[in-house]
């Protein structure tokens, strides 16, 4: 009889957990993946230069700039996006202006 009761697949799992969880969670889902996609959300502009992506497109045109030199860096986004570009440089955004 002891066994009985400590045996764990005794017990139904479902009435352990809380009938108030899945009332409670949809709206906790909902609400983070708003604030998600606010996040992630940047205005289109129309200056030509790699995407924001979350963050990752500064880290990768500062590392390009340090990795590269300024010199050579400006003139690998001069030939991918044209004569005005705009970049992340230290976090800031940056515009190279060459012809």
């Amino acid at each position: 009889m002891v066994l009985e009761t400590l045996n764990p697949l005794h017990y139904n799992i479902t009435s352990l957990v809380p009938d108030t969880m899945p009332v409670a969670t949809v709206p906790i889902l909902i609400l983070m993946c708003f604030l998600f996609l606010i996040w992630n959300h940047e205005e289109t502009s129309s200056i030509p230069g790699p995407g924001y992506c979350m963050g990752i497109g500064p880290l990768i045109s500062h590392g390009r700039f340090l990795w590269m030199g300024v010199g050579n860096a400006c003139n690998y986004y001069n030939k991918m996006y044209g004569e005005f570009v705009r970049v992340w440089i230290s976090g800031e955004e940056t515009f190279i202006i060459s012809k």
